[in-house]
């Protein structure tokens, strides 16, 4: 009959969230695993490999260690910010202000930008705030197609996103009338906007087509060539300004050639978009340079 380790017995009877109680038990776990999964028969040999594990100094564990993360700078009271809508209260980090500075469209055409920051850096809102200011003065302008693309990798990460788009879309009165959409597979259940959910019922997005447009990069390829999908880019040619590729590092190789000729302005003929142009690409790669400042 097995016994547990005393170590992990004593931390059973809670989940331990201390980093050095998770390392503990991390650590035990791992040596109760190499040391059954390589049992030795001879005694010799089976306690010099117990104390090459247990070993602080030549062992395989080093640590754990402490990494210290200063916080990311923040704008001066006198920015002035290029958006005529962010949220109530909101400060951006320098790096947001900077992307805010190049992907406003309100006194100037939007500029190809990448973003290459840490986690919990707000990626999200430094392109996020940008296309739905733009969205929210074309529909103060009147009907229009679609203003803004969202290329997600995988389908969980655009369902995630979508729910805290919706959330602060509908927290802010001024987004009222702003419409997100949902297009990555099935035919969809949510015919308006609500906190919890966009837009993502398949004959609602085609008949009035939302100003963001969420979805993946081989849903993007069919939308484009099928004409079942025609109706869902009406206005798009004129209207669309932004294409945002999420995680842009997985996009590599096939992968990478597949998102270049399926995106409007690739290479890909395109049935729907008569005059795509240029949209203006954003890039958020999810591993920032190990140069990164912050």
């Amino acid at each position: 009959m097995g016994t547990s380790a005393p170590s992990r017995g004593r931390h059973a009877a809670f989940t331990p969230s201390l980093p050095s109680l998770l390392a503990e038990d991390v650590r035990t776990g791992l040596v109760e695993y190499l040391s059954t999964t390589y049992s030795l028969a001879d005694p010799a040999a089976r306690n010099v490999l117990a104390a090459f594990l247990d070993s602080s100094e030549h062992g395989i564990f080093r640590g754990p260690y402490l990494r210290l993360r200063p916080p990311f700078r923040s704008v001066t009271p006198t920015w002035a910010s290029p958006l005529s809508w962010m949220p109530a209260g909101f400060t951006p980090y320098l790096h947001q202000a900077r992307a805010f500075e190049r992907l406003s469209s309100r006194d100037h055409a939007p500029r190809p930008t990448l973003v290459t920051t840490g986690t919990g850096s707000g990626k999200t809102e430094a392109f996020l705030l940008p296309l739905l200011d733009h969205a929210r003065r074309a529909h103060g302008r009147g009907p229009s197609g679609i203003t803004a693309i969202i290329l997600y990798p995988m389908n969980a990460l655009a369902t995630d996103q979508a729910r805290r788009i919706a959330q602060t879309v509908s927290s802010a009165p001024e987004l009222d009338g702003v419409r997100v959409g949902l297009y990555i597979g099935g035919d969809g259940h949510h015919r308006v906007m609500s906190a919890e959910h966009v837009i993502d019922h398949r004959d609602t997005l085609r008949t009035h087509p939302p100003h963001i447009l969420l979805t993946n990069y081989k849903m993007l390829d069919l939308l484009l060539m099928d004409p079942r999908h025609a109706d869902l880019w009406r206005g798009a040619g004129q209207d669309l300004q932004y294409l945002v590729l999420d995680e842009f590092h997985t996009y590599d190789g096939a992968q990478g050639t597949d998102v270049a000729g399926a995106a409007p302005g690739g290479r890909r003929p395109r049935r729907h978009l008569r005059d795509p142009g240029r949209p203006h690409l954003l890039s958020l790669p999810g591993r920032p340079p190990r140069s990164g400042r912050r």
